[in-house]
């Protein structure tokens, strides 16, 4: 093989890799989708769809949050921590009203991320400061349930659970919303640009001016109000708080998704509708075992394999 011939093969290599690591979630999700149409009994009914959807949300709403978090770079281990929070607070203030609840709920995800935040800007590593909150938040979470579940007999919060709007679950619509908002976000505000600058070289971007600080702090504070919604949902869908189980290794699962989804963890990039395919193809992934009686332990063995092939395929993308 000629010199030439071996750069052009390389070359193709190369490209299909790029490929890989931009459409490879899109051609998974298709491939697992047409193995449950031929496989798996009853999956293309409609109730069956609707249930993939509407258990999907948690994590994709985590995961659109965690996407914006590692677009800069760095990490948020204390999600899960933050739906527990979330789902302890809602009984304390239901007797204020649902929505005075719901409010303080996000409050409560918004003060955690901006924790978060603040400690990252003061120079201690994303992992290190949200695994502090990982810990702490699920142990406040339980303070303030009493370590109990609470059985809850609202209406208004029964329905954003469980209901629907035109044959489409709330909860789903509300992903969708939150999906458009993001995504506009990114590609419209300069906040987006900003956050992706700062992923991308954020020595550069202190030194051209921008708001690093003030921008690092936003991500994380977007990261929490996502979360505690996430963990207000589930609660609704429940209809009973129970911090103990709420959230539990979420962080993983969203972390997942938006590997998964083309976003790298080195920062500046960050794939929104690779993030909502990357969560909808480890639910059904997940789903698929189970129906076909494989353990949920071995689910999660093959969602770590998936998680390593896709930091592997990732790994020279921060260089490119």
């Amino acid at each position: 093989m000629s010199d030439t011939a071996l750069v052009r093969w390389v070359g193709r290599g190369g490209d299909v890799l790029n490929r890989l690591r931009d459409y490879g979630v899109y051609l998974a999700l298709a491939v697992i989708v047409v193995f449950n149409l031929v496989f798996t009994d009853n999956f293309a009914t409609v109730g069956n769809l609707r249930l993939q959807f509407v258990q999907v949300v948690p994590v994709a709403m985590v995961a659109l949050g965690m996407a914006l978090v590692i677009g800069t770079g760095g990490i948020d281990l204390s999600v899960g921590s933050v739906m527990s929070i979330a789902a302890a607070l809602i009984p304390l203030y239901l007797g204020y009203g649902v929505w005075a609840a719901i409010a303080v709920g996000l409050v409560a995800g918004a003060v955690v991320g901006l924790v978060n935040g603040s400690l990252v800007v003061l120079g201690i590593q994303p992992i290190v400061a949200t695994l502090g909150l990982l810990v702490a938040g699920r142990g406040l979470a339980l303070v303030l349930a009493n370590g109990r579940l609470v059985e809850l007999f609202d209406p208004t919060l029964a329905h954003l659970g469980n209901g629907a709007i035109v044959g489409v679950p709330i909860t789903l619509l509300v992903l969708a919303v939150l999906a458009v908002s993001l995504a506009l976000i990114m590609r419209r505000a300069g906040f987006g640009r900003r956050l992706l600058a700062i992923g991308g070289n954020a020595r550069a971007a202190t030194l051209a001016g921008l708001p690093v600080r003030r921008t690092t702090v936003g991500v994380y504070v977007i990261s929490g109000v996502v979360a505690a919604a996430a963990g207000i949902l589930v609660t609704a869908r429940q209809g009973a708080s129970d911090p103990s189980f709420v959230g539990i290794l979420i962080e993983l699962s969203a972390i997942t998704a938006v590997v998964v989804g083309g976003t790298p963890l080195t920062g500046g990039q960050v794939r929104i509708v690779g993030t909502l395919a990357g969560a909808l193809l480890m639910q059904l992934i997940v789903a698929t075992l189970i129906q076909h009686n494989l353990s949920d332990a071995f689910a999660r063995m093959i969602q770590a394999a998936i998680i390593v092939a896709a930091v592997y395929i990732q790994r020279d993308r921060g260089a490119a």
